[in-house]
């Protein structure tokens, strides 16, 4: 244990002792200056504080203050109600700071009490109240700006973590501060009920049990007492300011010294007119102008001081920030900076900006976040920060989506325009602009609003312009998954996984597999629009088959058929048949003769004219099923699977190719074409 945190146990344990065992007179003196110093520290160190939550740990020191506070009080009442003395401390401020006038003293205690009660503690405590109200009601906007920041690109995670933690310590301390504010203001009633115990009491004792006069018993007494309630408080009074301090500063560029004289004498000429006020004060009244002179002069000669203070450093000022721009403009840093590539880009023009501005009702940053979220669910990605911006190169109604610094994806839309899909067959009466639904690719109308209900009429799908683009941006997203995992975020997923699973992952990675090799498995099963969200059934299959082989793609396969369960659900609706295209065993037997193994992994090499007719009888096959509106897709026997992909994915990417394996004994399938090579 720390030197420092077994002073704090130590002062704590003699708090407590002080409430039971009767202390030394000396001792008793020691403790009172050692309580007037922690006071003025935080006094010192609350008017030094930039923001509240440097002092995080005040409220929790103000209960600490007030219980070594109240310690004090009972040791002095005990010495001066047992022994009729309470050390050097009391005696000299009941005597010395009163000037051995006891009713001096009574007035001054008064007034110190007042001060604290009802000026300084009441004030400090309604502010409190207010400030933890309006910080816990604040709480869900700034959240939201937050989100907004985070999504718009001028933040990152890392910040955004910071800015949320600091929100919610500011909540905390703000209601932590409302509570030790009834701390500030019972030891001042505390403080009174004291004096008066100690006053009656001691007079009492001196009378009866000491047989001394009324007259030296109240003179003894209220003495000790009035001595004893100044250096209770006094530091009382200290801690109560700082507690004021520390509440009502909201905003500051630094401490409260460099705050009020730079905002106090911010316009000079204002001492100017005080100035003169003050002296013509001393002339037309009888105070005198030999009071009010030296105050207006000094006042007059100050702001003539602090206005020069800006004109002589404004050229200096000036060649400064010359410099600094220059210097800039000319460090390596700056050009580094500019080799930074966003991982998502969305583009605009600034007919569009609406859609993006929350003061004119655009809800994209919204939408954004709700995508994010969205495709962490799916895919088991956390998708990197959209970076959102205006582009005076694009037409005003344009778009354009960037993914690592390339153009994704390109689109138009009318604000104030529906877009209308049609349900299959078109209907002269709807009129609009013809277009392309940007995800899909098809065919629709841009509509006005007094068209749209009769278009709904008719069947077709009417979407607003940012359900468009939002749908837009999470099926490119989803298309291009697998480019936006690198080993940067495989890591993360790795370090996420290490939590739950500790034995798991230290079995995968870093040995047998890398974190490059991880990443390719997962970028593979990405690319296929297979979900890595169950990362603890791909690390147990990687587990099981990666000290066999590392050839990422067996892996990747050995992966998808642990996940049969998953990929069925993906495509399979229980209640009705899974209709597929399979291949002929001709076709198969093909591409398994075609395969060539190398050093580097195995590849197709199957003839062009074979290819090209495989292809072909894909191409029929897919048309035919999409007339029948069903969604393609090809089953083939397990150790082909890979290879039909390597040849279908440039010219089909999105018809997905499924193995036997993959798919669960229950699920129905029923072929409906047969794809064949002549």
């Amino acid at each position: 244990m720390a030197i420092r945190d077994l002073t704090v146990l130590l002062s704590v344990i003699m708090i407590v002792a002080m409430l039971i065992i009767p202390l030394p007179h000396w001792l008793l003196s020691i403790l009172i200056i050692v309580n007037m110093a922690l006071a003025l520290m935080v006094l010192l160190t609350a008017m030094n504080m930039k923001e509240a939550l440097e002092f995080s740990i005040f409220p929790s020191l103000i209960l600490l203050m007030t219980l070594f506070r109240l310690g004090l009080n009972v040791s002095t009442t005990r010495s001066i109600l047992s022994e009729g003395d309470a050390g050097k401390v009391v005696e000299t401020f009941g005597s010395f700071v009163t000037g051995g006038n006891i009713l001096v003293g009574m007035v001054v205690f008064l007034i110190l009490v007042i001060i604290q009660f009802v000026v300084i503690t009441k004030g400090s405590e309604r502010v409190s109240e207010v400030a933890a109200r309006f910080t816990l009601d604040a709480m869900p906007g700034k959240q939201m700006s937050i989100d907004a920041d985070l999504n718009a690109g001028m933040i990152s995670e890392q910040e955004a973590k910071e800015r949320r933690e600091k929100v919610s310590r500011e909540s905390d301390f703000y209601g932590a501060m409302d509570g030790a504010s009834k701390f500030v203001k019972g030891d001042a009633i505390a403080g009174i009920i004291i004096t008066i115990i100690n006053l009656i009491f001691g007079i009492v004792i001196g009378m009866v049990q000491l047989g001394l006069p009324i007259g030296e018993a109240a003179t003894t007494y209220s003495m000790l007492t009035v001595g004893d309630g100044l250096v209770s408080q006094i530091p009382a009074l200290l801690i109560s300011t700082a507690t004021g301090i520390v509440v009502t500063r909201a905003a500051s560029d630094g401490n409260i010294g460099k705050d009020i004289t730079s905002q106090l004498f911010a316009y000079p000429k204002m001492l100017y007119v005080t100035g003169g006020t003050i002296l013509l004060l001393g002339i037309f009244s009888p105070i005198g102008i030999l009071l009010t002179l030296p105050i207006s002069g000094l006042l007059i000669v100050g702001g003539y001081m602090i206005s020069r203070v800006p004109e002589t450093n404004k050229e200096q000022l000036q060649e400064m920030e010359e410099e600094i721009e220059t210097s800039e403009m000319k460090s390596p840093e700056s050009v580094v900076n500019l080799l930074n590539v966003d991982p998502i880009e969305f583009e605009f023009g600034y007919g569009l900006i609406p859609l993006a501005d929350a003061n004119q009702g655009g809800d994209l940053l919204d939408r954004i976040v709700m995508i994010r979220r969205q495709l962490a669910i799916e895919l088991g990605l956390v998708i990197p920060v959209v970076r959102i911006r205006d582009n005076i190169q694009l037409q005003p109604n344009e778009y354009r989506l960037k993914i690592k610094g390339n153009e994704m994806a390109r689109g138009e839309l009318l604000l104030d325009h529906y877009l209308a899909m049609s349900p299959g067959i078109e209907d002269d009466s709807i009129e609009g602009i013809d277009t392309v639904e940007p995800s899909f690719g098809l065919p629709a109308k841009w509509i006005t609003e007094q068209m749209k209900e009769q278009a709904e009429i008719f069947g077709y799908t009417v979407v607003d312009p940012p359900s468009v683009v939002s749908t837009h941006i999470t099926e490119m997203i989803k298309m291009n998954a697998h480019d936006l995992l690198g080993r940067q975020e495989t890591k993360q997923l790795i370090d996420h996984l290490k939590e739950s699973y500790p034995i798991l992952v230290e079995e995968v990675s870093p040995n047998p597999l890398s974190v490059g090799e991880v990443q390719k498995v997962l970028a593979k099963l990405l690319k296929e629009n297979i979900s890595i969200r169950n990362l603890p059934i791909i690390f147990e299959t990687l587990a099981d088959y990666a000290k066999a082989t590392s050839d990422t793609d067996i892996l990747a396969e050995y992966v998808r058929q642990a996940l049969a369960r998953q990929i069925t659900s993906q495509y399979y609706q229980p209640g009705e048949s899974l209709k597929v295209v399979t291949l002929s065993g001709k076709v198969e037997k093909l591409i398994a003769d075609a395969v060539q193994q190398t050093e580097h992994g195995s590849f197709l090499s199957l003839d062009p004219g074979v290819s090209q007719s495989i292809l072909e009888s894909i191409a029929s096959q897919v048309e035919q099923l999409s007339l029948m509106e069903q969604t393609p897709i090809v089953l083939c026997s397990p150790a082909v699977r890979m290879y039909v992909r390597q040849l279908t994915e440039r010219y089909f990417p999105q018809i997905p190719i499924l193995s036997y394996n993959e798919l669960e004994a229950n699920a129905e399938v029923q072929s409906v074409g047969v794809v064949n090579a002549e």
